[in-house]
This record gives structure tokens, sequence and C-alpha cells, in this order.
């Protein structure tokens, strides 16, 4: 995972971008890794923890009627998350996310494990559901990687546009 924050680390120094982040069930897990690494001052602005549906709406601008149509576990809420936290800070690139990290809290149309991802970057957002399993720790823990994963691919450009 370190080798994967570097390259984006480097990836966003180089084009002097910043990163913000915007969390709930991972509680911070995502900026805590951020964080570190030494020298992230360059490159990451902030972190917000919005882990309950009001703390989405007041630090990030969520719609709370986006949260009641869709619910917070939603692909709309994802990318007005990753969205919000672009506009709420200094960064140019963040990634946002939100999910059912269990043991409770699942339903049959949102299980434990569901998780929904956002990355901004240049204004403009994308949102990608996951599925993952285990206990509580684990699905945080995949989750954390599969957003690293997730921006650093974001980040590198792909080779149809080098041709």
């Amino acid at each position: 995972m370190k080798e994967l924050i570097e390259s984006i680390a480097h990836q966003l120094t180089a084009r002097h971008w910043m990163l913000a982040t915007a969390e709930s069930c991972t509680g911070g897990l995502i900026a805590a890794q951020c964080t570190d690494l030494s020298g992230s001052s360059l490159w990451f602005d902030r972190g917000f923890v919005s882990y309950s549906n009001d703390a989405k709406s007041q630090m990030l601008g969520v719609p709370p009627e986006l949260i009641q149509a869709h619910g917070a576990v939603s692909e709309p809420v994802a990318l007005a998350m990753a969205l919000g936290a672009v506009y709420r800070s200094k960064a140019a690139v963040s990634v946002a996310v939100t999910g059912v990290a269990g043991p409770t809290g699942g339903s049959p149309d949102k299980p434990v494990g569901t998780v929904w991802i956002a990355w901004c970057i240049g204004g403009e957002p994308a949102a990608q559901l996951y599925l993952f399993s285990g206990d509580r720790q684990a699905i945080r823990t995949q989750t954390v990687a599969a957003a690293f994963r997730g921006l650093s691919e974001r980040l590198v450009p792909s080779a149809r546009t080098l041709e």
C-alpha cells in the first residue's frame, strides 16, 4: 500500500494538485494512510469524516433530499461527497467513500459490504460500486485499498491518451 500511496503522492505533486478525502464508513482511515507518508502536506489538503447524514450535508453540502431519496450508501451521495470535498477545500482531487461496514446496518438492497467509492479529478466525478466480504475491519481495509487503487488508475494517463 505504501508504494501505491507514494505513486499517488508523486502524481499529485507533479501536477501541483492537492487531495481531499470524504469518508463515512472508513472513519478517516484513508486520510490517516495519506498522512502516514512524510511530506504529505505537499499534496494532502484535508479529510472530512462525515459519518452521519447531517455531517454529509453540513460539511460537504450533500442535499438532505438526495440522501432521503437514495440513501446515504448510494452513487448519487458518493458523487456529491466527492464534489463537496473539492468545493469545500483547496484540493483539485478527492476520494469519497460511503458504505455498510457491518456487522449491522445491512438490508436486502444494500447488504453488509456494499460500498460506493467516488473520485473527483478536475471537476469530473466518477463512482464505482463494490461488494466486499468479511468482518467490519476487513470491509474497511478493502475499501481503503480500493479507494487508493481507483485514484491511482484515474491519475495515471491511459494508453489511449498517449496515442
